[in-house]
Order: C-alpha cells, then sequence, then structure tokens
C-alpha cells in the first residue's frame, strides 16, 4: 500500500484547507485510514481517523471543526479543516491499517505542510 497526500498550504486564521490521501496497490487490505500531524518540536499526534464503511473517531483538537470523509474509490479519503487556528501548523500525515495475509500491516504517507498565519 502506498499513501498519497495532498492539499496542504497556507491559510489564515479562521480559514480552511482540504488535505486529501489517494491509496494504491493492495487498497482492498486497507481497515481504516487516519491523518496524524507533527507540530515543530512535538511528538506526532493522532488528529482523526475513518473505516471503510464510515466510522469516525476524532481528536478533541479536531472535533467540530476538521471533517473526513471517504471518497467514492476505496482507499482514497479526504480532510476538510474548518476555523483553522495558528495551533494546526504542522505537517499532517496520511496513515493506513490493513491486513496483510492475517497479519495487521501501517502504512504512511510522506507529509503535507499545512501552515496558519496571517
Amino acid at each position: 500500500v502506498q499513501l498519497q497526500a495532498s492539499g496542504g498550504g497556507l491559510a489564515q486564521p479562521g480559514g480552511s484547507l482540504r488535505l486529501d490521501c489517494i491509496a494504491s496497490g493492495n487498497v482492498d487490505s486497507i481497515n481504516g485510514m487516519a491523518w496524524y500531524r507533527q507540530a515543530p518540536g512535538k511528538e506526532r499526534e493522532f488528529v482523526v481517523s475513518i473505516t471503510p464503511g464510515g466510522a469516525t473517531t476524532y481528536a478533541a483538537s479536531a472535533k467540530g471543526r476538521f471533517t473526513i470523509s471517504n471518497g467514492a474509490v476505496k482507499g482514497t479519503m479526504y480532510l476538510r479543516m474548518d476555523r483553522l487556528q495558528p495551533e494546526d501548523t504542522a505537517v499532517y500525515f496520511c496513515f493506513a491499517l490493513a491486513n496483510i495475509l492475517d497479519k495487521p500491516e501501517t502504512y504512511w504517507g510522506l507529509g503535507t505542510q499545512v501552515t496558519v498565519s496571517s
């Protein structure tokens, strides 16, 4: 499974951005996808996850402002981020959990930078 994230960039406080993640390879093995982020000098942290069936889990920092959704094609997900704040500045990473030969495997995409600044 390979993951390609896109959509980062610069936003003003209160603005919006959308991140896309597209998986390729053995996408049928994917049991769930998620976004993590890592701010400068901080550890990587969980943001939000979604299952192929659409069940979602949000970190407290994302609840009410971010919306994750599945695309029409399995292995595609989108993250709509509204009311962005400077503390949302981070590199955002796409993550997938897959079942490969009855073993859980994790995959990470290259990060995409999100900067919130006036």
